[in-house]
């Protein structure tokens, strides 16, 4: 059964407090550090939290103007994460982290009371609201964990990455779409091991194309936060193969992706 609007709000805001512990003791030195994503400091990632809430919460409430404000920004070409970023570097560290704070809770409490299955833009393809609050969800773990590779803390993994995992298998057509490929034919059965020891499952049982190993490293991949090769997933068949190559669960340009910490082997 799908998750609830409120449980999937309840799940968003255990998520938030996990990364609000990792920035409450972070100095301006720690504000200004640099993430492994190139180009960014932790500031950058709170800030694109905050702008793309602000932006989640006009499309459920106002789809009208975030239509219009995408014509825009796709004519001038203002979509660019980096450019977004760039804007808000002169908020002192005190006033981000009371945008992140304020546009979380009202992302949390409107998106509450909403129809799971209303529908709204995006960047990418239009969504369901569920799906939207999922994906914000999605956008908070990855952005945490950039934070978390910063400040040098391990997270301990939870059944929230399932929501996660999810979107990474359902967005497969659309990190093909971002690169001009034709989505494949066959079918892909992932099979991935929960924090919790329970088993997930996406896909027929007789696919031939298989990826099966740990949520967390499938989580990983899909949001591009590891390199493929610093992971343990047992991949099988050639469309498997391709699409952990290209694998995407958020919206925007296909990512460059991390380098890998450790050589391939032989």
């Amino acid at each position: 059964m799908a998750p609830s609007m409120d449980s999937l709000a309840d799940d968003l805001a255990a998520e938030t407090a996990v990364l609000r512990a990792l920035l409450a003791d972070l100095d301006a030195a720690g504000w200004e550090a640099a993430t492994p994503a190139v180009g960014w400091a932790v500031r950058d990632q709170v800030s694109h939290l905050a702008h793309f809430d602000d932006a989640a919460l006009v499309s459920a409430t106002d789809p009208d103007t975030f239509r219009a404000g995408l014509r825009e920004a796709a004519a001038t070409g203002t979509v660019d994460p980096d450019a977004i970023a760039a804007r808000y570097r002169g908020l002192p560290p005190a006033e981000l982290l009371a945008w992140f704070d304020a546009a979380r809770t009202r992302l949390v409490d409107v998106f509450r009371g909403l129809d799971a299955g209303l529908r709204v833009p995006w960047y990418g393809p239009p969504m369901s609201a569920a799906s939207s609050l999922t994906a914000r969800l999605m956008e908070t773990w990855a952005h945490g964990q950039d934070v978390a590779d910063t400040v040098g803390a391990t997270r301990t993994p939870t059944d929230r990455l399932r929501h996660v995992a999810h979107i990474g298998v359902r967005a497969m057509p659309f990190s093909y779409a971002l690169r001009d490929r034709p989505v494949p034919d066959a079918a892909v059965r992932v099979e991935l091991e929960a924090p919790s020891g329970r088993a997930w499952t996406w896909g027929p049982e007789d696919a031939t194309d298989r990826v099966t190993g740990a949520a967390l490293d499938f989580c990983l991949l899909v949001t591009q936060r590891r390199h493929r090769d610093d992971l343990d997933l047992t991949v099988r068949g050639p469309v498997a193969t391709e699409w952990l190559g290209i694998a995407q669960a958020f919206a925007g340009a296909p990512g460059a992706g991390r380098e890998p910490a450790r050589p391939a082997p032989p």
